[in-house]
């Protein structure tokens, strides 16, 4: 029985699209965490391009500029994971790592908020002072005690979002089979990035702080204007990983994938 487990235990490691797999879902749950850890800084698109603030107005909101979440440096990347792990392990495979880096997200926070709520040692709260940080408890808590209703939002956008994804996906690959792997891959996160951005802004700051729903929508269009691009500039970039993962899993298995991604494994 040992045996067979062990043997069980090594077909699964040396198998190349289970170690795909595993592959792909940790870089998409790193990525995940890490957007929801960074995204409380807010940074200059403008400044970083260095040009003028844009300074337009929408739905009434005047001054708008591209002031965005430092989390949009990486969700874009997560849609292309997606369409990839749509591509060749299909819809079920996307729920799954959804649903992981949802759950190891939440344990994340549930830690944060822990670590906030220990009693800090009295030497390090002021051991930055010369550093000009008077508490570092201060700081701590400032980092990581982001607003509930802004976890909650970044959460169900994100599950909503990437279940959208999975659908336009198919839908456009049912039209296209396996041609046009930038029209499904584009399409679909057009589509899903615009409902990502509307409903993170509804239930953080419309539901949690009251914004107008004149604001919620012209910050809605800076930020899907962003996405939009971004989604565009990174197509290319689904090309190339199917390239790559041909070359690792061979052009039979690469072809055996995707047809039981669809469904169609009685077809190969």
């Amino acid at each position: 029985m040992n045996n067979q487990k062990t043997g069980v235990i090594h077909t699964l490691i040396k198998d190349k699209p289970t170690k795909l797999f595993i592959g792909i879902t940790a870089f998409f749950v790193a990525n995940a965490l890490i957007a929801e850890c960074i995204g409380g800084k807010i940074f200059s698109l403008e400044k970083v391009l260095g040009i003028a603030p844009a300074n337009f107005t929408l739905f009434g909101v005047k001054n708008l500029s591209f002031n965005l979440t430092c989390g949009v440096l990486l969700w874009p990347l997560e849609f292309v994971i997606t369409d990839v792990v749509n591509e060749y392990f299909g819809p079920k495979a996307v729920r799954r790592i959804s649903i992981t880096a949802v759950s190891l997200i939440c344990y994340a926070f549930l830690m944060f908020y822990l670590a906030m709520h220990i009693a800090p040692a009295d030497f390090w709260v002021s051991s930055k002072t010369v550093a000009g940080v008077p508490s570092m408890q201060l700081a701590f808590e400032s980092i990581f005690g982001q607003g509930m209703w802004i976890i909650l939002g970044s959460l169900i956008a994100f599950l909503v979002s990437q279940l959208i994804d999975v659908y336009v996906f198919h839908k456009i690959k049912k039209i296209t089979g396996d041609k046009m792997v930038w029209l499904r891959a584009t399409g679909s996160t057009v589509v899903s990035q615009l409902v990502d951005s509307f409903v993170v802004l509804v239930i953080a700051f419309k539901i949690g702080n009251g914004w107008s729903w004149s604001t919620v929508l012209a910050v809605c269009v800076v930020n899907y204007m962003y996405k939009f691009i971004m989604a565009i500039v990174l197509t290319p970039l689904i090309g190339l990983i199917e390239k790559r993962i041909e070359i690792y899993v061979g052009h039979d298995t690469a072809k055996r994938m995707k047809l039981e991604a669809m469904g169609m494994e009685n077809e190969i």
